[in-house]
């Protein structure tokens, strides 16, 4: 793997890449935003990079370094993520240790810490004097979700790098050129994920998630066109698969904002759900504009009553029957 495999973020390769050119690598980097964004594969090639014998921007993928990073066997390359629920503070020490090692093969010694946006308080302060004193051949670089966890000490010593959203068209590509998706599959997902190339990745993997979308669908078709009592019935397949509910509700608010769309214009060029595109026609012809954006509220409230722990049972019989009634 090298930058070139990397999907988006041509910006940060580049500055990483400067940065490696200009001889201008910081000892500590913060590389921070939405989980699945690309922080690790990016900081293993990068990792990689500084280590590869042949000393480019970018890794050769050939000699003896690259190969042992590849098959996870290079004594001076480390990886560490929370133990369990969170780094604790005999976490850290044990990295301490292992850091003021000088390197047995490179001249740098590269350690990634995943998720330490999960850092105990009292690792963090312990973690804090690594990085005001870090050894001269030490290249930390931390992943977090959230930097705002952090101590603002820590996030102060580091090179904070932002990751933000992939853009769709270049997810939309990726899917069907390398995972063989079609348009429209490939429209769908990259949309759905929000930018989020890991997980565009792996829902375009996931059997599982179209029998969902399909399955969710179906069901919002029955609530459209049934009797009360089928809406209850309907309201099981959201019990039976609670867990998922997330998704669920991004599928159910895309798929409303698709029939809103249509019914404004009637061009299937915007539309997400485009293979769905008679169904979607169907239920517009049964729904005004006002009844559409009724049920997109309605739908809005539900999450926000979920994540305020109201009954799951009775949040989704009432959103159901409510998108019956308008």
């Amino acid at each position: 793997m090298d930058f070139n495999d990397i999907i988006g973020h041509e910006k940060i390769i580049e500055s990483l890449k400067n940065a490696i050119r200009n001889n201008l690598v910081s000892h500590s980097y913060l590389f921070e935003g939405p989980k699945s964004i690309g922080k690790e594969k990016i900081a293993r090639v990068f990792a990689k990079t500084l280590l590869c014998q042949k000393g480019g921007d970018s890794p050769c993928n050939t000699c003896p370094s690259c190969l042992k990073i590849e098959s996870g066997n290079h004594p001076d390359f480390h990886v560490e993520y929370p133990d369990k629920d969170s780094f604790k503070k005999e976490q850290i020490e044990e990295l301490q240790r292992t850091i003021r090692k000088i390197p047995l093969e490179s001249n740098k010694k590269i350690y990634i810490l995943d998720d330490v946006d999960k850092m105990t308080q009292q690792a963090q302060n312990s973690f804090l004097k690594t990085l005001e004193e870090p050894p001269g051949y030490a290249v930390i670089i931390l992943l977090a979700t959230n930097g705002y966890s952090l101590l603002p000490t820590i996030v102060s010593r580091c090179q904070v790098v932002k990751f933000t959203s992939v853009e769709k068209h270049k997810i939309e590509k990726a899917l069907i050129n390398i995972y063989n998706r079609t348009e429209e599959q490939a429209r769908f997902i990259s949309s759905f994920s929000n930018g989020i190339i890991g997980r565009a990745i792996e829902l375009s993997k996931s059997d599982d998630f179209k029998l969902l979308r399909d399955e969710t669908i179906e069901k919002l078709n029955i609530v459209i066109n049934g009797d009360k009592l089928k809406a209850f019935s309907v309201s099981e397949f959201f019990e039976q698969n609670k867990e998922l509910i997330d998704e669920i509700m991004d599928i159910i608010l895309l798929w409303y904002r698709d029939l809103l769309i249509y019914k404004e214009t009637g061009n299937i060029d915007f539309l997400i759900n485009r293979d769905k595109t008679d169904l979607i026609s169907c239920q517009c012809q049964k729904l005004s504009k006002q009844k559409i954006m009724d049920i997109i509220d309605v739908v809005n409230r539900t999450k926000d009553d979920i994540r305020s722990n109201v009954s799951f049972q009775l949040a989704m019989e009432v959103m159901l029957l409510k998108i019956q009634e308008v």
